[in-house]
This record gives C-alpha cells, sequence and structure tokens, in this order.
C-alpha cells in the first residue's frame, strides 16, 4: 500500500467517525472527553432492555451461586461485596444490542477508530459490604508502561442497570486524570477512608444512563452501603493491536453468529479485522492490508 493510500485511508476515516459525531449531535460529549476524560450519556437503554438485562444477569448469578437474589432488597446474607461476571454477550440476545447501542458506540469510535476490538463484557454485581470498593485505577495499568500516550488505547463504557449513588455504590471517576498519563500511586487509590482520594466523584446517574470514559482515566467504585443490589454492564474495548480479555474469534456460537451475519461493526468489534494469531497458514495479506492507519480507522 503506497503512503498516499494510506493517508487517504486514514483521512477518510478520520471525516467519517467526526460526521457521525455531528449527526449525533455528541460534539458536547466530545469536548468532556478531552477535558474530563469521561462523559454521561443519558437514557441510553430502554426500560424494556434494561429489565431484560437485568433478569440475564440474575440467572447467571444463581447458575453460578445457587441463589436467586432480590435485587431491591438483599442483604450481606444474601450477597456481600462485589463479583465481576464475565463473558456475558451471549448469555442473551440483549448484550449484543446494546453492544451496538449507537451513541456510545460512536464515542468509542471516535475514542479508538473504527477498527476497534471488543475486549470485554460483563457486570460488576455489588451488594451490600465494604469488600465491595474496587481502589481508583487506570486500565492502561494492564501492562501498558507510563508515560501513557495522550491518545486512547483503551476505553469503556458503564451502563447503569440500577440507580447509581455514593450509598448504591456508584462508579467513581476522577475528573481530569487523564492528562496525567499514568496510574495511581500509592496512597491515591482508596476512595473510603482516612485515605480517600478527594479528587474523586461518584456518578449519580439513572438506569438506562452510560458513561464513556477514555482508557487513561482513574476510575473505581464505592463499597454499597444500602440494601440492594447494584447492576451494570461494562463494555471495554480496545485499539487493534491491543490484547482482548476475552476471546471472540472462532468462537461466536452459531445462534448470534445468524443475527448479525450482516452486520459488519459487530464482526469486526469481535475481531473480523483482526489479522493475528495464524498458525502454520500463515498471515492473510488480504486482512492485513486493512490494518488502521492512523487514530481513527
Amino acid at each position: 500500500m503506497t503512503q498516499t493510500h494510506s493517508t487517504a485511508q486514514a483521512s477518510s476515516a478520520r471525516q467519517r467517525v467526526h460526521r457521525q459525531i455531528e449527526v449525533l449531535n455528541l460534539q458536547s460529549n466530545v469536548l468532556d472527553l478531552t477535558t474530563t476524560g469521561f462523559t454521561v450519556l443519558p437514557g441510553i437503554l430502554s426500560n424494556a432492555t434494561i429489565e431484560q438485562a437485568k433478569q440475564a444477569i440474575l440467572q447467571r448469578v444463581e447458575k453460578k451461586t445457587g441463589k436467586c437474589i432480590d435485587s431491591a432488597s438483599a442483604t450481606r446474607d444474601d450477597f456481600a461485596g462485589m463479583t465481576y461476571l464475565a463473558y456475558l454477550l451471549y448469555d442473551d440476545p440483549v448484550f449484543e444490542e446494546i453492544l451496538l447501542a449507537e451513541k456510545p458506540l460512536a464515542l468509542m469510535t471516535y475514542l479508538l477508530g473504527e477498527s476497534c476490538l471488543l475486549s470485554s463484557l460483563g457486570c460488576h454485581f455489588k451488594g451490600p459490604g465494604s469488600e465491595g470498593e474496587l481502589p481508583l485505577h487506570s486500565d492502561n495499568g494492564n501492562g501498558m508502561p507510563s508515560p501513557y500516550p495522550s491518545y486512547a488505547q483503551v476505553a469503556n463504557i458503564n451502563y447503569a442497570l440500577t440507580p447509581y449513588s455514593l450509598a448504591n455504590g456508584a462508579l467513581a471517576l476522577v475528573p481530569g486524570s487523564h492528562h496525567w498519563a499514568r496510574a495511581p500511586r500509592a496512597g491515591e487509590t482508596a476512595l473510603t477512608g482516612a485515605d480517600a482520594n478527594p479528587a474523586a466523584v461518584a456518578m449519580d446517574i439513572e438506569p438506562g444512563d452510560a458513561v464513556v470514559w477514555h482508557g487513561n482515566t482513574w476510575h473505581g467504585s464505592y463499597p454499597r452501603t444500602a440494601p440492594g443490589i447494584r447492576m451494570n454492564i461494562a463494555v471495554y474495548m480496545c485499539r487493534q493491536y491491543v490484547q482482548t480479555q476475552e476471546s471472540h474469534v472462532g468462537d461466536i456460537p452459531d445462534a448470534a453468529a445468524r443475527r448479525q451475519a450482516n452486520d459488519e461493526r459487530f464482526n469486526v468489534l469481535l475481531g473480523a479485522k483482526q489479522p493475528y494469531g495464524w498458525r502454520e497458514e500463515g498471515p492473510d495479506y488480504d486482512v492485513m492490508a486493512r490494518n488502521p492507519r492512523g487514530l481513527y480507522d
């Protein structure tokens, strides 16, 4: 591929991505991402989608623990602290719908490019108890050395399925921390107690709202003190050259593959343009020719 072709490919991608931001009226959200490192999108999921996702998650919890949890009134005796429920995408078609939600996906594309991959889709299932605190961290801290680049290598969407507040164990973020290009140091990670980081803010949001953040941004979550369960959907994505947390290439169940056979974006998110991982057959040069050439393709 010539240099001219590569430049044109990157330029076209940039135009497409920015046009989509304009069409969806997300300019203020892009400004939020640039200045504070995160943005809130209210009312992304319908009530029906929320309920379907919650029921699928509760079924997974019952399968995992043998307990039927009342998400409205659960106590520590029913479910204490937090557990992460991984690899939810194929538990119910509703998670495919959530993955492809237009506005959050447009912002992820702005941050990570059109070739970005789904790294993982799961739920932080949280009942009452101090052990439910998730200390502040940067997802770049998983093997990426500091200083981090200013552009995102990974990014997150966090969908609230239940109300978020401090007492309910809300998501916490540190505004502007994406500019610091490093992970929190010892003494900067706590959200409670005498050493609690005063820069952290709790996300007071409603079911169906989504928070999108740059991968450099420090985040965590407060412990839940109120009865009941806090549920979310955490959609974590990465640039094409970053190792995904979950494996999807060659592992998509037949039913999901049939449902999404004509959705190119779904298949790219699950690795259709990922050229690596070959065996003795060697590389597919046609796929490699589609590698990204800039920040947006």
